[in-house]
């Protein structure tokens, strides 16, 4: 097992501003640093935090109110301190059982409000969730795996010129995975002749279709075929007036997250389950398929499915997640920090029955079924997909495993771990 530890102090690269710790172009910029290089601790150490903000470069002697809290939680104290060189320490005190401390930062300059935060670990490696392992749970994915093949695969396909290169082709699929349900995708396979490893890359969250198809066309340059899919049979070339229509269907942009929740067989989420092994059913058919290597690789939502495939298909062999959304949602029953979608922000989701149908379809149960190897990559100032929630995962898994831990990082990865990542399947493949 190998942990990589990386503390960015300036991220360069253009994200959207809402994700970023130090935003692209500001004219301040906050900077935190724990007294423990890792940003862990053990159960009972006191974390402290040298606080610093600048505007222009120049540090800022400046009031900076804090709260302080549990992962995900309300505060538990709160307080203020003036930096003197634009700096201060602030105490952040210790946990009595495993788990994160979130340092939450603001202060006003003129009219202009300006936060941050910072999260650090205790003992994270004894985090354990709090979803039970369903005793039919494997007859259950069996069975309706079983269901949705007795309907064979029926595959649409168009050769996508627009997205084709010299160095390989681009095709929009549709693919029938049940009797019921399809689901669209874009596969990028290299021109040259040869026999290939292949990639299965489930989205993220929300309802949407596929809006850049060319962002990872690396993966087909270094000799994979790579399926991008969507989960919610949108075909990515309807007008955006045919999208809205469709998608105001829909409570709400993840609302397909809470639909048939009632009911473990009703369940939005079980078509979607079985259409990510669907796909790998007609990935598998390829002729131009190496015939060993399976790969699955995601974030967020994505990086849940990737793991939930790689549970639920013995075929996987080896399977990349970032930040894995999903994960040991009803955690906050015992009275810490969830998964997304963070059910406990809704009236009436978290009830004995629907936590008990969240358990054949949280990711912490798939993960325990794993057998091939996994890398898992996630930061520890994520509100989307706390980092909670990820050390849940990753103590669970009992395969090979790697981990990339970049504390800094909120919901996002840079385009550098994203490559990284692919050069990491490279090396697994037979």
């Amino acid at each position: 097992m190998r942990k990589l530890y990386f503390l960015f102090t300036f991220f360069c690269v253009c994200l959207g501003a809402s994700a970023e710790n130090y935003p692209y172009r500001s004219d301040y910029l906050w900077q935190t640093v724990p007294n423990h290089a890792d940003w862990l601790y053990k159960i009972g150490e006191k974390a402290r935090v040298e606080v610093s903000f600048y505007l222009y470069g120049m540090p800022q002697d400046v009031e900076v109110n804090y709260e302080i809290g549990a992962d995900m939680m309300p505060a538990s104290s709160s307080g203020k301190v003036m930096l003197k060189g634009g700096r201060a320490v602030i105490d952040m005190g210790t946990m009595k059982k495993p788990g994160f401390l979130d340092l939450r930062l603001s202060t006003v300059v003129g009219e202009k409000k300006y936060q941050h935060h910072v999260k650090v670990g205790f003992s994270p490696e004894q985090l354990k969730p709090y979803t039970k392992d369903p005793v039919d749970f494997d007859r259950f994915w069996k069975q309706s795996i079983e269901d949705a093949r007795k309907t064979p695969i029926s595959v649409t396909c168009k050769k996508v010129d627009k997205y084709t290169t010299n160095d390989f082709d681009c095709y929009l699929l549709k693919i029938r995975t049940d009797s019921r349900h399809s689901v669209y995708g874009y596969l990028t396979r290299p021109k040259a002749a040869g026999k290939y490893p292949i990639v299965l890359c489930p989205p993220g969250a929300g309802i949407k279709t596929i809006k850049e198809p060319m962002r990872n066309t690396y993966y087909a340059k270094n000799g994979f075929i790579r399926l991008e899919m969507e989960i919610h049979g949108l075909n990515p070339e309807m007008t955006d007036e045919q999208f809205k229509e469709i998608t105001a269907a829909f409570d709400h942009e993840n609302g397909y997250l809470t639909n048939g929740l009632d009911n473990r067989d009703n369940y939005y989420m079980k078509h979607v389950y079985v259409a990510c092994v669907r796909a790998l059913d007609h990935l598998c058919s390829l002729p131009d398929w190496d015939g060993r290597n399976v790969f699955v690789q995601g974030g967020s939502q994505g990086g849940a499915l990737s793991l939930i495939t790689a549970g639920l298909d013995s075929r996987v062999t080896a399977c990349v997640a970032n930040h894995p959304a999903l994960a040991d949602m009803a955690g906050y029953l015992d009275g810490r920090a969830g998964g997304y979608p963070h059910f406990n922000r809704m009236n009436g989701m978290l009830t004995p029955e629907k936590v008990q149908t969240l358990a054949y379809y949280d990711v912490v149960n798939f993960v325990r079924r794993i057998t091939c190897p996994v890398y898992l990559t996630w930061g520890y100032n994520d509100n989307v997909c706390p980092p909670t929630t990820s050390y849940i995962v990753w103590n669970l898994i009992t395969s090979p495993k790697e981990s990339l831990i970049t504390p800094i990082n909120e919901h996002w990865t840079t385009p550098d771990t994203n490559y990284a990542q692919m050069l990491w399947l490279k090396k697994h493949i037979k």
